[in-house]
């Protein structure tokens, strides 16, 4: 199983934002350079997210992305979903239904990594970065 580039992006930037405190937006040149990817790709990123609620733009001389929601109200899985959708990653291919016991198997896979991501929270990877940055 493989998330694509856009979500990898999409989480560093959402960290970036949740580490800055200063509650001024952040230009997408510097999110961009940060990560080394072209500003236009990023905005793309942004997009999504701004219409999943988590992030607002502001336009001008001082423009750039912030949080709209609290770091510790944002989950892993809710920047996923912004990303990359909300349907399954498996889907059997044969027509057993829901009887299909390899799809069970999958499916309970699934559920229970997408808990693991509901639980981590953004305030907990800043919370890790302040530990280590001492």
């Amino acid at each position: 199983m493989k998330f694509s580039k856009a979500t990898d992006y999409a989480l560093h930037t959402m960290l970036m934002l949740a580490v800055d405190e200063t509650g001024k937006p952040v230009g997408v040149q510097q999110l961009a350079d940060k990560q080394g990817v072209s500003p236009t790709y990023l905005s793309k990123i942004l997009t999504k997210l701004a219409k999943a609620g988590m992030v607002e733009s502001a336009s001008g001389a001082g423009g750039g992305y912030r949080l709209t929601r609290r770091k510790e109200d944002v989950s892993f899985l809710d920047i996923i979903h912004a990303i990359e959708g909300t349907s399954s990653l498996f889907d059997c291919g044969l027509e057993h239904g829901e009887e299909c016991l390899i799809q069970k198997v999958m499916l309970e896979a699934e559920r229970r990594m997408e808990q693991q991501l509901k639980q981590t929270k953004l305030v907990d990877l800043v919370k890790e970065m302040k530990v280590a940055a001492k």
